[in-house]
């Protein structure tokens, strides 16, 4: 799911259509969903881990087995819809089913047969100079157009599904015959993408979409700060097509434009967040990168540490849900966390709205404190605990449901977001082991890229 403020609206048309005079209702299933107060926390972390892990292996796209772009509980679904993969969410899906295997959820032989086939599928489907588009249809493999004229490479999806993609072959590259041959089609993959082809001609900046039939009309730079770092990180890491460091701090850093002296409860910002720069922004921002890249005292020329960019992000949306300045019911330190995902219509409908401090409609998505762990791991568990043993009806069979609302008479829509399901195993996997990142970035590549854009890390020996 595109999340980009300037996409939100395109978006938001989209799911009032399809969700056209829905009104939620319960999911069909009665099983109990109550969990005892006395659950340890790392029973609590297992848990949701294994919840959100069914979103990409039980519910997944028959056909391609890549993750669906929704998955409707109360059967609510666009007829048009039902094979509808989702390129970015189905990347965040791949780094899920490796802490499914990592942690012992799922056999790993079966995972390995599984994801040969999603990168035999991957392979065969439509791409544009090597850039997957947004949206993919599962049975056939041909681009499903997102908007009327992002129907060709969009380069940011793909990168958080070569994200996965990476994190898949690091892990498989040493194992049996099956999986070095995993590894092997992952590789395969990786070096396909042109990434270069996205500066339009070699202009000092990345383009987010290209088009066979509208070429570059979406006019879309990639300038920060939002939740595209690791299209730059990976661009500038391909062995194939690469961008130069100069395209890097022109484009995404502004010419270093894009620092700022501002705080928020006393906490400095850091960046300036493109259309968020007083609070921040929707709280993906802080994640979505950095699924495989750690922010663990990460440096470039310009930011001293993005770990403190990340959490400082995350600490002012709690504090701002904290001191909850509009009084919604509910709201407090065990309740909180704004980020893009499912919301509440004024007439009790279900739409799609980038919640954040400065579009807060009273509906916490849970995927945003859930996913924040590795900055906010005190609050982040006040959060988990809160809502798995004291509100019940906003669990469903693959974990939190994706908005929720103790305001509106504890609303909540039965239904998931690949793009915001998907960010829970693994953030929560990289508090607790660091798992996905040690993956990430010690793959050989990404230390070479790292280094050319002046990236420094003493956790990894990038200097």
């Amino acid at each position: 799911m595109k999340r980009t403020l300037l996409t939100i609206a395109v978006t938001s048309l989209f799911f009032t259509y399809s969700c056209k005079n829905a009104q939620v209702s319960q999911p069909k299933t009665t099983e109990n969903k109550t969990v005892k107060s006395n659950i340890t926390d790392e029973q609590l972390m297992d848990k949701v881990q294994q919840d959100a892990l069914k979103y990409f292996w039980d519910y997944a796209e028959p056909n391609s087995m890549l993750g669906r772009e929704r998955y409707h509980e109360d059967d609510i679904y666009p007829d048009n819809d039902k094979h509808v993969i989702t390129t970015g969410g189905s990347g965040f899906g791949l780094a899920t089913i490796l802490v499914g295997v990592e942690r012992g959820f799922v056999p790993r032989k079966e995972a390995v047969k599984r994801l040969t086939k999603m990168m035999d599928f991957l392979a065969k489907a439509d791409r544009h100079k090597g850039a997957w588009s947004h949206w993919i249809n599962g049975e056939t493999g041909k681009t499903v157009s997102f908007g009327k004229k992002d129907n060709g490479g969009d380069l940011v999806e793909t990168a958080f599904l070569t994200s996965g993609i990476l994190m898949v072959r690091e892990y498989f590259k040493n194992g049996n015959a099956e999986e070095k041959a995993l590894a092997a089609k992952c590789d395969e993959l990786w070096k396909g993408i042109q990434w270069n082809w996205y500066t339009k001609g070699g202009e000092k900046v990345l383009y987010w979409h290209w088009s066979p039939e509208y070429q570059w009309e979406m006019n879309f730079p990639l300038e920060g700060y939002n939740e595209c770092l690791i299209t730059y990180i990976l661009a500038a890491s391909s062995p194939t097509y690469s961008i130069d460091a100069e395209t890097y701090y022109k484009g995404w850093t502004r010419n270093g434009t894009y620092l700022t002296d501002k705080t928020k409860y006393g906490l400095p910002l850091y960046v300036k967040y493109n259309y968020a720069e007083e609070y921040g922004g929707p709280l993906f921002w802080a994640q979505y990168s950095y699924i495989g890249l750690d922010p663990t005292g990460l440096s470039d020329k310009l930011v001293k540490n993005y770990f403190d960019v990340n959490k400082n992000q995350t600490l002012i949306d709690y504090k701002y849900c904290v001191e909850n300045p509009k009084q919604w019911k509910g709201y407090g330190p065990n309740y909180w966390g704004l980020t893009a995902g499912y919301t509440r219509n004024q007439d009790g409908s279900t739409g799609y709205t980038a919640h954040m401090p400065t579009n807060d409609n009273g509906v916490i998505t849970p995927t945003a404190a859930l996913s924040s762990f590795p900055y906010t791991p005190k609050e982040s568990m006040d959060f988990l605990r809160f809502i798995y043993t004291q509100k019940p009806e906003f669990i469903g069979s693959a974990g939190p449901y994706d908005a929720t609302s103790v305001n509106y008479n504890n609303w909540s829509t039965p239904r998931y977001l690949a793009i915001d399901q998907g960010t829970i195993a693994p953030m929560i996997e990289n508090y607790r082991t660091g798992f996905l990142w040690k993956l990430f970035m010690n793959a050989p590549e990404i230390q070479q890229g790292l280094k050319k854009l002046s990236f420094q890390s003493s956790k990894y020996g990038i200097k």
